[in-house]
């Protein structure tokens, strides 16, 4: 398992408040069972990680505009080139994530 993927897991147990292990186990039983689809489990905490960044650029994108609308009335901010920064990382990042939910879709 490459270290993404342990993250992803690791990330998976956290939110349903279990050891890797103990959701490892739980995710082979309800394998078995045929109860859980895996693909659709990573589908959702795909969207939860692309919730959360959501909520982040939409907080970014205020603040930057608060920040120019201070520029534009000749008050210099000191947190624009941080707001700007933080929001082309935030984007890189939701354009990565889209892309490696595109790559598990069949």
């Amino acid at each position: 398992m490459s270290e993404e993927e342990h993250a992803l897991v690791a990330s998976a147990a956290s939110g349903e408040r279990l050891a890797v292990g103990a959701y490892a186990a739980q995710a082979v039983l309800n394998a078995a069972r045929g109860s859980v689809q895996p693909q659709y489990a990573l589908l959702r905490e795909s969207l939860a990680i692309m919730m959360h960044a959501s909520g982040q650029a939409r907080r970014i994108g205020a603040n930057l505009n608060q920040a120019i609308a201070a520029l534009h009335s000749g008050e210099a901010s000191p947190q624009l080139r941080w707001y700007a920064e933080a929001a082309a990382r935030t984007v890189e990042k939701l354009d990565e994530l889209a892309d490696d939910v595109c790559r598990r879709l069949p």
